[in-house]
Protein backbone atom coordinates (compact mmCIF):
# COMPACT_ATOMS: atom_id res chain seq x y z
CA UNK A 1 0.00 0.00 0.00
CA UNK A 2 2.72 2.60 0.53
CA UNK A 3 3.99 1.89 -2.97
CA UNK A 4 0.58 2.92 -4.00
CA UNK A 5 0.73 6.33 -1.72
CA UNK A 6 3.57 6.94 -3.19
CA UNK A 7 2.99 6.37 -6.45
CA UNK A 8 0.34 8.69 -5.70
CA UNK A 9 2.38 11.30 -4.47
CA UNK A 10 4.41 11.08 -7.96
CA UNK A 11 1.15 11.66 -9.87
CA UNK A 12 0.25 14.55 -8.13
CA UNK A 13 4.17 15.82 -8.28
CA UNK A 14 3.95 15.83 -12.37
CA UNK A 15 -0.07 16.86 -12.49
CA UNK A 16 -0.18 20.10 -14.19
CA UNK A 17 1.27 23.30 -12.94
CA UNK A 18 0.28 24.76 -9.86
CA UNK A 19 0.37 28.55 -8.85
CA UNK A 20 4.13 29.88 -8.29
CA UNK A 21 2.82 29.83 -4.27
CA UNK A 22 2.44 26.23 -3.91
CA UNK A 23 5.18 24.91 -6.44
CA UNK A 24 7.59 24.95 -4.25
CA UNK A 25 5.85 23.23 -1.12
CA UNK A 26 4.38 20.59 -3.71
CA UNK A 27 7.93 19.98 -4.68
CA UNK A 28 9.44 19.94 -0.74
CA UNK A 29 6.36 17.75 0.10
CA UNK A 30 6.40 15.27 -2.63
CA UNK A 31 10.65 15.06 -1.82
CA UNK A 32 9.42 14.14 1.75
CA UNK A 33 7.25 11.47 0.82
CA UNK A 34 9.60 9.82 -1.59
CA UNK A 35 12.15 9.93 1.26
CA UNK A 36 9.83 8.51 3.77
CA UNK A 37 9.59 11.43 5.88
CA UNK A 38 6.17 11.25 6.12
CA UNK A 39 5.65 13.49 9.22
CA UNK A 40 7.29 16.02 7.71
CA UNK A 41 5.22 16.16 4.71
CA UNK A 42 2.20 16.20 6.83
CA UNK A 43 3.47 19.11 8.19
CA UNK A 44 4.68 20.88 5.28
CA UNK A 45 0.97 20.88 3.45
CA UNK A 46 -0.84 21.48 6.59
CA UNK A 47 0.70 25.14 7.09
CA UNK A 48 1.07 25.28 3.38
CA UNK A 49 -3.05 24.98 3.47
CA UNK A 50 -3.31 27.87 6.11
CA UNK A 51 -2.19 30.41 3.06
CA UNK A 52 -3.41 28.08 0.32
CA UNK A 53 -7.09 26.21 1.50
CA UNK A 54 -8.48 25.68 -1.78
CA UNK A 55 -5.31 23.87 -3.52
CA UNK A 56 -6.75 20.61 -4.82
CA UNK A 57 -3.59 19.04 -5.29
CA UNK A 58 -2.20 20.37 -1.81
CA UNK A 59 -5.13 18.75 0.48
CA UNK A 60 -4.13 15.48 -2.11
CA UNK A 61 -0.75 15.85 -1.17
CA UNK A 62 -1.89 15.90 2.83
CA UNK A 63 -3.78 13.17 2.65
CA UNK A 64 -1.25 10.85 1.36
CA UNK A 65 1.06 11.93 4.34
CA UNK A 66 -1.26 11.25 6.96
CA UNK A 67 -2.46 8.38 5.60
CA UNK A 68 0.45 6.68 4.95
CA UNK A 69 1.63 7.51 8.59
CA UNK A 70 -1.63 5.23 9.59
CA UNK A 71 -3.72 8.10 10.19
CA UNK A 72 -6.45 6.96 8.21
CA UNK A 73 -9.65 9.47 9.44
CA UNK A 74 -8.17 12.53 8.76
CA UNK A 75 -6.55 11.43 5.63
CA UNK A 76 -9.66 11.07 4.62
CA UNK A 77 -11.22 14.35 5.69
CA UNK A 78 -8.26 15.90 3.58
CA UNK A 79 -9.16 13.94 0.36
CA UNK A 80 -13.17 14.58 0.77
CA UNK A 81 -11.69 18.37 0.90
CA UNK A 82 -10.25 17.93 -2.11
CA UNK A 83 -12.87 16.15 -3.99
CA UNK A 84 -15.22 19.00 -2.70
CA UNK A 85 -13.50 21.90 -4.63
CA UNK A 86 -12.53 19.40 -7.52
CA UNK A 87 -15.12 16.04 -7.66
CA UNK A 88 -13.15 14.58 -11.16
CA UNK A 89 -9.75 15.27 -9.98
CA UNK A 90 -8.18 12.04 -10.19
CA UNK A 91 -5.41 11.93 -7.58
CA UNK A 92 -7.97 12.67 -4.72
CA UNK A 93 -10.19 10.42 -6.05
CA UNK A 94 -7.70 7.33 -5.91
CA UNK A 95 -6.28 8.91 -2.50
CA UNK A 96 -9.71 8.37 -1.21
CA UNK A 97 -10.36 5.31 -2.48
CA UNK A 98 -7.29 3.54 -1.34
CA UNK A 99 -8.07 4.42 2.20
CA UNK A 100 -11.66 3.82 2.13
CA UNK A 101 -9.97 0.30 0.51
CA UNK A 102 -7.49 0.04 3.04
CA UNK A 103 -10.56 0.45 5.93
CA UNK A 104 -12.54 -2.48 3.93
CA UNK A 105 -15.59 0.08 3.35
CA UNK A 106 -17.84 -0.24 0.59
CA UNK A 107 -17.46 3.38 0.41
CA UNK A 108 -14.42 2.88 -1.78
CA UNK A 109 -16.57 1.36 -4.95
CA UNK A 110 -18.37 4.32 -5.82
CA UNK A 111 -14.68 5.96 -6.60
CA UNK A 112 -13.21 3.43 -8.06
CA UNK A 113 -15.96 3.50 -10.23
CA UNK A 114 -15.64 7.15 -10.42
CA UNK A 115 -11.89 6.52 -11.31
CA UNK A 116 -12.68 3.83 -14.29
CA UNK A 117 -14.38 6.54 -15.47
CA UNK A 118 -11.89 8.91 -16.67
CA UNK A 119 -8.99 5.93 -17.42
CA UNK A 120 -11.06 2.29 -18.01
CA UNK A 121 -8.01 0.25 -17.77
CA UNK A 122 -6.62 1.37 -14.48
CA UNK A 123 -5.18 -2.29 -13.19
CA UNK A 124 -5.55 -1.33 -9.60
CA UNK A 125 -8.46 0.38 -9.32
CA UNK A 126 -9.71 -3.06 -10.64
CA UNK A 127 -7.67 -4.49 -8.27
CA UNK A 128 -9.56 -3.10 -5.51
CA UNK A 129 -12.83 -3.81 -7.32
CA UNK A 130 -11.90 -7.07 -7.82
CA UNK A 131 -10.99 -7.66 -3.87
CA UNK A 132 -13.83 -6.00 -2.82
CA UNK A 133 -16.26 -8.02 -4.51
CA UNK A 134 -14.68 -11.13 -3.39
CA UNK A 135 -15.40 -10.37 -0.22
CA UNK A 136 -18.74 -9.55 -0.52
CA UNK A 137 -19.54 -13.35 -2.37
CA UNK A 138 -19.89 -11.61 -6.11
CA UNK A 139 -17.54 -13.80 -7.51
CA UNK A 140 -18.75 -13.01 -10.94
CA UNK A 141 -17.92 -9.34 -10.44
CA UNK A 142 -14.62 -10.13 -9.10
CA UNK A 143 -13.67 -12.50 -11.88
CA UNK A 144 -14.29 -9.80 -14.13
CA UNK A 145 -12.28 -7.06 -12.70
CA UNK A 146 -9.74 -9.44 -11.71
CA UNK A 147 -9.24 -10.28 -15.83
CA UNK A 148 -8.60 -6.46 -15.78
CA UNK A 149 -6.26 -6.09 -12.73
CA UNK A 150 -2.95 -7.51 -15.31
CA UNK A 151 0.20 -6.47 -13.51
CA UNK A 152 -1.77 -5.28 -10.13
CA UNK A 153 -1.99 -8.90 -8.95
CA UNK A 154 0.80 -10.55 -10.88
CA UNK A 155 2.91 -10.89 -7.94
CA UNK A 156 -0.29 -11.04 -5.18
CA UNK A 157 -0.41 -14.18 -3.77
CA UNK A 158 -3.71 -13.67 -1.84
CA UNK A 159 -5.05 -11.63 -4.74
CA UNK A 160 -4.39 -14.57 -7.10
CA UNK A 161 -5.84 -17.03 -4.52
CA UNK A 162 -9.03 -15.11 -4.32
CA UNK A 163 -9.20 -15.51 -8.09
CA UNK A 164 -8.84 -19.06 -8.31
CA UNK A 165 -11.46 -19.46 -5.56
CA UNK A 166 -13.93 -17.48 -7.85
CA UNK A 167 -12.56 -19.33 -10.58
CA UNK A 168 -13.48 -22.11 -9.38
CA UNK A 169 -16.94 -21.42 -8.01
CA UNK A 170 -18.27 -20.21 -11.13
CA UNK A 171 -16.69 -23.86 -12.45
CA UNK A 172 -14.27 -22.09 -15.01
CA UNK A 173 -11.93 -25.12 -14.14
CA UNK A 174 -9.29 -24.51 -16.99
CA UNK A 175 -8.65 -20.69 -16.01
CA UNK A 176 -8.89 -21.53 -11.83
CA UNK A 177 -5.75 -23.84 -13.09
CA UNK A 178 -4.01 -21.03 -14.88
CA UNK A 179 -4.27 -18.81 -12.12
CA UNK A 180 -3.02 -21.20 -9.53
CA UNK A 181 -0.07 -22.37 -11.66
CA UNK A 182 1.07 -18.76 -11.08
CA UNK A 183 0.85 -18.80 -7.33
CA UNK A 184 2.86 -22.16 -7.17
CA UNK A 185 5.41 -20.33 -9.92
CA UNK A 186 5.26 -17.43 -6.86
CA UNK A 187 5.62 -19.74 -4.25
CA UNK A 188 7.26 -23.40 -5.60
CA UNK A 189 8.32 -24.44 -1.57
CA UNK A 190 4.27 -23.99 -0.40
CA UNK A 191 3.12 -27.28 -0.52
CA UNK A 192 -0.31 -26.04 -0.15
CA UNK A 193 -0.60 -24.36 -2.89
CA UNK A 194 0.52 -27.34 -5.00
CA UNK A 195 -1.67 -29.54 -3.06
CA UNK A 196 -4.94 -26.80 -4.26
CA UNK A 197 -3.91 -26.83 -7.92
CA UNK A 198 -3.83 -30.77 -8.16
CA UNK A 199 -7.27 -30.82 -6.89
CA UNK A 200 -8.59 -28.09 -9.31
CA UNK A 201 -6.93 -30.46 -11.56
CA UNK A 202 -8.82 -33.39 -10.51
CA UNK A 203 -12.20 -31.66 -10.59
CA UNK A 204 -11.28 -30.53 -13.99
CA UNK A 205 -10.83 -34.58 -14.88
CA UNK A 206 -7.15 -33.52 -15.41
CA UNK A 207 -5.58 -36.61 -13.54
CA UNK A 208 -2.13 -36.62 -15.38
CA UNK A 209 -1.77 -33.37 -14.88
CA UNK A 210 -2.78 -33.72 -11.32
CA UNK A 211 0.12 -36.49 -10.66
CA UNK A 212 2.93 -34.07 -12.31
CA UNK A 213 1.56 -31.58 -10.16
CA UNK A 214 2.20 -33.50 -6.98
CA UNK A 215 5.05 -35.26 -8.36
CA UNK A 216 7.57 -33.32 -6.38
CA UNK A 217 5.43 -33.57 -3.01
CA UNK A 218 5.01 -37.45 -3.67
CA UNK A 219 9.34 -37.95 -4.04
CA UNK A 220 10.10 -35.80 -0.83
CA UNK A 221 10.37 -38.36 2.27
CA UNK A 222 8.05 -36.22 4.36
CA UNK A 223 4.77 -36.31 2.11
CA UNK A 224 2.03 -36.39 4.14
CA UNK A 225 -1.52 -38.25 4.02
CA UNK A 226 -3.32 -35.64 2.47
CA UNK A 227 -0.79 -35.22 -0.75
CA UNK A 228 -1.25 -39.75 -0.97
CA UNK A 229 -4.51 -38.94 -0.65
CA UNK A 230 -5.08 -36.77 -3.64
CA UNK A 231 -2.62 -38.58 -5.48
CA UNK A 232 -4.38 -41.70 -4.81
CA UNK A 233 -7.65 -40.01 -6.22
CA UNK A 234 -5.69 -38.66 -9.39
CA UNK A 235 -4.13 -42.57 -10.11
CA UNK A 236 -7.76 -43.88 -9.69
CA UNK A 237 -8.99 -41.41 -12.12
CA UNK A 238 -6.19 -42.16 -14.65
CA UNK A 239 -6.85 -45.71 -14.49
CA UNK A 240 -4.06 -47.10 -12.49
CA UNK A 241 -6.02 -48.82 -9.91
CA UNK A 242 -2.66 -50.98 -8.28
CA UNK A 243 -0.94 -47.28 -8.17
CA UNK A 244 -4.06 -45.96 -6.20
CA UNK A 245 -4.61 -48.84 -3.66
CA UNK A 246 -0.66 -48.53 -2.90
CA UNK A 247 -0.78 -45.24 -2.48
CA UNK A 248 -4.23 -44.81 -0.78
CA UNK A 249 -2.62 -47.69 2.24
CA UNK A 250 0.27 -45.59 2.54
CA UNK A 251 -1.63 -42.88 3.21
CA UNK A 252 -3.78 -44.91 5.45
CA UNK A 253 -0.45 -46.07 7.59
CA UNK A 254 0.40 -42.35 7.74
CA UNK A 255 -3.12 -41.62 9.69
CA UNK A 256 -4.57 -44.84 10.47
CA UNK A 257 -7.67 -42.76 12.11
CA UNK A 258 -8.26 -40.85 9.07
CA UNK A 259 -12.17 -41.69 8.77
CA UNK A 260 -12.22 -40.14 4.87
CA UNK A 261 -9.29 -42.39 3.82
CA UNK A 262 -11.20 -45.43 4.40
CA UNK A 263 -14.02 -44.13 2.34
CA UNK A 264 -11.83 -43.89 -0.45
CA UNK A 265 -10.70 -47.23 -0.29
CA UNK A 266 -14.51 -48.41 0.07
CA UNK A 267 -14.64 -46.58 -3.03
CA UNK A 268 -12.07 -48.31 -5.17
CA UNK A 269 -13.27 -51.23 -3.76
CA UNK A 270 -16.86 -50.65 -5.07
CA UNK A 271 -15.80 -49.31 -8.38
CA UNK A 272 -13.62 -52.72 -9.10
CA UNK A 273 -16.17 -55.35 -7.59
CA UNK A 274 -13.62 -55.55 -4.56
CA UNK A 275 -16.23 -56.00 -2.31
CA UNK A 276 -14.50 -58.29 0.50
CA UNK A 277 -11.29 -56.44 0.49
CA UNK A 278 -12.85 -53.43 1.23
CA UNK A 279 -15.20 -54.53 4.06
CA UNK A 280 -11.57 -55.93 5.43
CA UNK A 281 -9.66 -52.43 5.12
CA UNK A 282 -13.56 -50.76 6.74
CA UNK A 283 -13.53 -53.38 9.51
CA UNK A 284 -9.36 -52.45 10.59
CA UNK A 285 -10.93 -48.69 10.00
CA UNK A 286 -14.05 -49.39 12.89
CA UNK A 287 -11.59 -51.04 15.13
CA UNK A 288 -9.63 -47.69 15.49
CA UNK A 289 -12.41 -45.81 14.97
CA UNK A 290 -15.62 -47.94 16.44
CA UNK A 291 -18.19 -44.74 16.84
CA UNK A 292 -17.60 -43.60 12.89
CA UNK A 293 -20.67 -44.18 11.63
CA UNK A 294 -20.06 -43.14 7.90
CA UNK A 295 -18.18 -46.31 8.04
CA UNK A 296 -20.54 -48.52 9.10
CA UNK A 297 -22.30 -46.91 6.10
CA UNK A 298 -19.98 -47.72 3.50
CA UNK A 299 -19.53 -51.36 4.88
CA UNK A 300 -23.18 -52.10 4.57
CA UNK A 301 -22.65 -51.02 1.11
CA UNK A 302 -20.18 -53.14 0.25
CA UNK A 303 -22.43 -56.21 2.18
CA UNK A 304 -24.90 -55.66 0.05
CA UNK A 305 -22.94 -56.06 -3.14
CA UNK A 306 -22.22 -59.39 -1.32
CA UNK A 307 -25.95 -60.09 -0.72
CA UNK A 308 -25.20 -60.18 2.81
CA UNK A 309 -28.33 -58.57 3.57
CA UNK A 310 -28.25 -59.24 7.22
CA UNK A 311 -24.71 -57.76 7.93
CA UNK A 312 -25.99 -54.58 5.81
CA UNK A 313 -28.87 -54.36 7.97
CA UNK A 314 -26.97 -54.45 10.98
CA UNK A 315 -24.23 -51.75 9.94
CA UNK A 316 -26.96 -49.20 8.65
CA UNK A 317 -28.63 -49.74 11.93
CA UNK A 318 -25.64 -48.67 13.94
CA UNK A 319 -24.85 -45.76 11.85
CA UNK A 320 -28.14 -44.98 12.42
CA UNK A 321 -27.55 -45.34 16.47
CA UNK A 322 -24.48 -43.48 15.96
CA UNK A 323 -25.36 -40.79 13.99
CA UNK A 324 -29.11 -39.78 14.68
CA UNK A 325 -28.80 -36.54 12.77
CA UNK A 326 -28.76 -38.31 9.75
CA UNK A 327 -32.72 -38.16 10.06
CA UNK A 328 -32.51 -34.83 10.06
CA UNK A 329 -33.42 -33.09 7.01
CA UNK A 330 -30.85 -30.42 6.25
CA UNK A 331 -33.04 -27.75 6.70
CA UNK A 332 -33.40 -29.14 10.46
CA UNK A 333 -29.84 -29.56 11.14
CA UNK A 334 -29.19 -26.36 9.86
CA UNK A 335 -31.85 -25.03 12.36
CA UNK A 336 -30.32 -27.35 14.94
CA UNK A 337 -26.56 -25.94 14.70
CA UNK A 338 -27.89 -22.41 14.60
CA UNK A 339 -28.92 -23.13 17.78
CA UNK A 340 -25.44 -24.54 18.54
CA UNK A 341 -26.92 -28.45 18.44
CA UNK A 342 -29.33 -27.45 21.84
CA UNK A 343 -32.96 -28.98 21.01
CA UNK A 344 -34.22 -27.21 23.54
CA UNK A 345 -33.70 -23.61 22.22
CA UNK A 346 -34.63 -24.79 18.98
CA UNK A 347 -38.47 -26.23 19.73
CA UNK A 348 -38.55 -22.92 21.45
CA UNK A 349 -37.76 -20.93 18.79
CA UNK A 350 -39.83 -23.37 16.48
CA UNK A 351 -43.36 -22.87 19.18
CA UNK A 352 -42.70 -19.19 19.36
CA UNK A 353 -43.08 -18.87 15.20
CA UNK A 354 -46.18 -21.45 14.99
CA UNK A 355 -47.74 -19.12 17.70
CA UNK A 356 -48.21 -16.93 15.09
CA UNK A 357 -47.73 -19.07 12.16
CA UNK A 358 -50.05 -22.20 13.63
CA UNK A 359 -50.65 -23.75 9.81
CA UNK A 360 -47.14 -23.19 8.64
CA UNK A 361 -46.20 -26.81 7.40
CA UNK A 362 -42.87 -26.77 7.78
CA UNK A 363 -42.51 -25.61 10.84
CA UNK A 364 -45.24 -28.28 11.67
CA UNK A 365 -43.06 -30.72 10.51
CA UNK A 366 -39.67 -28.90 12.04
CA UNK A 367 -41.40 -29.29 15.38
CA UNK A 368 -41.98 -33.25 15.10
CA UNK A 369 -38.78 -33.94 14.03
CA UNK A 370 -37.00 -32.48 16.80
CA UNK A 371 -39.36 -33.84 19.21
CA UNK A 372 -38.48 -37.10 17.63
CA UNK A 373 -34.75 -36.09 17.82
CA UNK A 374 -35.14 -35.42 21.64
CA UNK A 375 -36.35 -39.15 22.07
CA UNK A 376 -39.97 -38.76 22.88
CA UNK A 377 -41.00 -42.14 23.49
CA UNK A 378 -44.66 -43.00 22.62
CA UNK A 379 -47.65 -42.89 24.92
CA UNK A 380 -45.79 -39.64 26.58
CA UNK A 381 -47.46 -36.13 25.34
CA UNK A 382 -44.08 -35.09 23.87
CA UNK A 383 -44.45 -37.92 21.52
CA UNK A 384 -48.47 -37.15 20.83
CA UNK A 385 -47.42 -33.96 19.88
CA UNK A 386 -44.66 -34.83 17.70
CA UNK A 387 -47.41 -37.18 15.90
CA UNK A 388 -49.98 -34.55 15.22
CA UNK A 389 -47.17 -31.93 14.23
CA UNK A 390 -46.16 -34.50 11.92
CA UNK A 391 -49.91 -35.25 10.63
CA UNK A 392 -51.00 -31.68 10.38
CA UNK A 393 -47.93 -30.69 8.10
CA UNK A 394 -48.76 -33.85 5.52
CA UNK A 395 -52.25 -33.26 5.43
CA UNK A 396 -51.05 -28.72 4.80
CA UNK A 397 -48.54 -29.85 2.43
CA UNK A 398 -49.28 -33.74 1.01
CA UNK A 399 -45.58 -33.03 -1.07
CA UNK A 400 -43.57 -32.24 1.87
CA UNK A 401 -41.35 -35.30 1.45
CA UNK A 402 -39.19 -34.77 5.25
CA UNK A 403 -42.27 -34.61 7.12
CA UNK A 404 -43.64 -37.93 5.60
CA UNK A 405 -40.25 -38.92 6.67
CA UNK A 406 -40.77 -38.11 10.12
CA UNK A 407 -43.65 -39.22 10.05
CA UNK A 408 -42.79 -42.86 9.15
CA UNK A 409 -40.44 -42.75 11.87
CA UNK A 410 -42.65 -41.87 14.61
CA UNK A 411 -45.04 -44.76 13.09
CA UNK A 412 -42.08 -47.32 13.13
CA UNK A 413 -41.64 -46.40 17.17
CA UNK A 414 -45.21 -46.67 18.16
CA UNK A 415 -45.13 -50.45 16.31
CA UNK A 416 -48.04 -49.39 13.14
CA UNK A 417 -44.84 -50.57 10.60
CA UNK A 418 -47.84 -50.78 7.82
CA UNK A 419 -48.37 -46.63 7.75
CA UNK A 420 -45.04 -46.38 8.08
CA UNK A 421 -44.97 -48.27 4.80
CA UNK A 422 -47.19 -46.09 3.49
CA UNK A 423 -45.31 -42.84 4.52
CA UNK A 424 -41.77 -44.22 3.06
CA UNK A 425 -43.53 -45.01 -0.46
CA UNK A 426 -44.89 -41.46 -0.66
CA UNK A 427 -41.87 -40.20 0.40
CA UNK A 428 -40.08 -42.21 -2.10
CA UNK A 429 -42.62 -40.83 -4.61
CA UNK A 430 -41.60 -37.23 -3.89
CA UNK A 431 -38.19 -37.92 -3.85
CA UNK A 432 -36.53 -41.01 -4.98
CA UNK A 433 -33.12 -40.74 -3.46
CA UNK A 434 -34.19 -40.29 0.02
CA UNK A 435 -31.84 -42.41 2.17
CA UNK A 436 -33.44 -41.99 5.23
CA UNK A 437 -36.97 -43.02 3.74
CA UNK A 438 -35.17 -45.67 1.93
CA UNK A 439 -33.85 -46.98 5.09
CA UNK A 440 -36.77 -46.52 7.27
CA UNK A 441 -39.30 -48.42 4.34
CA UNK A 442 -36.58 -51.43 5.25
CA UNK A 443 -36.92 -51.26 8.69
CA UNK A 444 -40.66 -50.69 8.20
CA UNK A 445 -41.09 -53.88 5.70
CA UNK A 446 -39.16 -56.34 8.08
CA UNK A 447 -41.47 -55.63 10.82
CA UNK A 448 -44.60 -56.26 9.45
CA UNK A 449 -43.21 -59.41 8.28
CA UNK A 450 -42.84 -58.47 4.34
CA UNK A 451 -39.35 -59.43 3.89
CA UNK A 452 -39.63 -59.75 0.12
CA UNK A 453 -38.49 -56.84 -1.50
CA UNK A 454 -35.78 -56.18 1.42
CA UNK A 455 -33.02 -57.10 -0.96
CA UNK A 456 -33.56 -54.91 -3.99
CA UNK A 457 -34.13 -52.23 -1.50
CA UNK A 458 -31.00 -52.47 0.51
CA UNK A 459 -29.35 -52.48 -3.15
CA UNK A 460 -31.39 -49.39 -4.11
CA UNK A 461 -30.30 -48.35 -0.41
CA UNK A 462 -26.26 -48.75 -1.42
CA UNK A 463 -26.28 -47.25 -4.89
CA UNK A 464 -28.04 -43.85 -3.52
CA UNK A 465 -25.65 -43.91 -0.96
CA UNK A 466 -22.32 -44.95 -3.11
CA UNK A 467 -23.51 -41.94 -5.51
CA UNK A 468 -23.81 -39.76 -2.45
CA UNK A 469 -20.33 -40.85 -1.10
CA UNK A 470 -18.63 -40.22 -4.53
CA UNK A 471 -20.25 -36.87 -4.99
CA UNK A 472 -19.17 -35.95 -1.75
CA UNK A 473 -15.44 -36.57 -2.33
CA UNK A 474 -15.59 -33.85 -5.34
CA UNK A 475 -17.48 -31.52 -2.60
CA UNK A 476 -14.25 -32.03 -0.45
CA UNK A 477 -11.99 -31.07 -3.03
CA UNK A 478 -14.50 -28.22 -3.83
CA UNK A 479 -14.21 -27.50 -0.10
CA UNK A 480 -10.32 -27.65 -0.03
CA UNK A 481 -9.90 -24.85 -1.97
CA UNK A 482 -13.10 -22.33 -1.46
CA UNK A 483 -11.73 -22.82 1.92
CA UNK A 484 -8.08 -21.28 0.99
CA UNK A 485 -6.65 -18.38 2.35
CA UNK A 486 -7.71 -14.71 3.31
CA UNK A 487 -10.75 -13.77 3.52
CA UNK A 488 -9.21 -10.25 2.73
CA UNK A 489 -6.61 -10.05 0.41
CA UNK A 490 -4.68 -7.23 -0.59
CA UNK A 491 -3.08 -5.77 -3.69
CA UNK A 492 0.11 -4.17 -3.92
Amino acid sequence: MKRLWLALALLIAIGPAASAQTTGTIDAVTAALRAGDFAQAAERSRVALTKAPNDVRLWTLNGVALASLGRRAEALRSFERALTLDPNDLAALEGAGQAHYEAGSRRAVPLLERILRQRPDDPTAHAMLAVLAYREGDCRGAVMHFAKAGPAIEAQLDALQAQSTCLVRLRQLDAAIDVLRRTVTLEPANSRRVKLLAAVQLMADKAPDALATLGPLLADAGVDAETLGLASAAFQKAGDTPQAVSTLRRAILLEPRNVDLYLDFANIAFAHQSFQVGIEVLSDGLGLQPSAAPLYVARGVLYVQLADYERAEADFAKASELDPTQALSDAAQGLAAAQENDLDRALATIEAKLARKPDDAYLLYLRADILAQKGADPGTPAFAAALRSARRAVALQPGLAPARAVLAKLYLQAGRPREAVEQCRRALAIDPDDQTSLYRLIQALRKSGDTAEIPALLQRLAAVREEAAKQERERYRYRLVIGEPSASPGVP
